[in-house]
């Protein structure tokens, strides 16, 4: 991919190409970016994907990023962490365990905690990510989208549109049973 700015109006317009990998097209300029998989815009300045690897640190850094939400209990890696400390994007790293079982509780707490630091605009443009950018990250998202007093089924929907075959219903069942009334968007 390739991120065009508009030079006059700063960062106001911008145009994602796809990569020569991608299209089979060369670009001439040879500047192509690649986001991480399962990336999409949530919001306005939110942004969520699966785990991002060295291969697509020009495409983080046109985005401006100032903060990561990390949802694996795993030590983030030294390399991200070079690119982190290089770019002078803070990492909050929330540790909630992956589980495949249905009856393992995704920790509430955890989430209101991810969610304070996603609504928080001073983090702002924020990447939100766990390993695949499907479960704990669907979870974090769903719960945001209730926020926004997205409807269960919409929020749903979506969900599935990352987690795909890998849809829980105990992911779905929590989202569904998450009380967004006391956050404020």
């Amino acid at each position: 991919m390739k991120l065009d700015q508009d030079h006059e109006g700063g960062d106001m317009c911008r145009t994602i190409k796809l990569s020569t990998k991608a299209t089979g097209k060369v670009d001439p300029t040879g500047d192509e970016l690649y986001p991480p998989i399962n990336f999409a815009m949530v919001d306005h300045g939110i942004y969520r994907s699966s785990f991002p690897d060295s291969v697509n640190f020009s495409f983080l850094t046109a985005l401006g990023l100032r903060s990561i939400v990390y949802l694996c209990p795993e030590k983030y890696p030294d390399n991200n962490l070079e690119f982190l400390k290089s770019n002078r994007i803070q990492l909050f790293h929330f540790a909630i365990e992956g589980t495949k079982e249905p009856y393992i509780d995704i920790p509430e707490d955890t989430i209101r905690e991810a969610l304070k630091v996603v609504i928080d605009i001073r983090n702002h443009p924020l990447l939100i990510h766990c390993k695949r950018g499907k479960h704990r990250t669907g979870c974090l998202v769903g719960c945001l989208r209730k926020m926004q007093k997205w409807n269960l089924l919409t929020i749903f929907d979506e969900y599935q549109k990352f987690a795909a075959a890998k849809a829980r219903v105990s992911d779905q069942r929590f989202m569904e049973l998450f009380d967004a009334s006391n956050l404020k968007w």
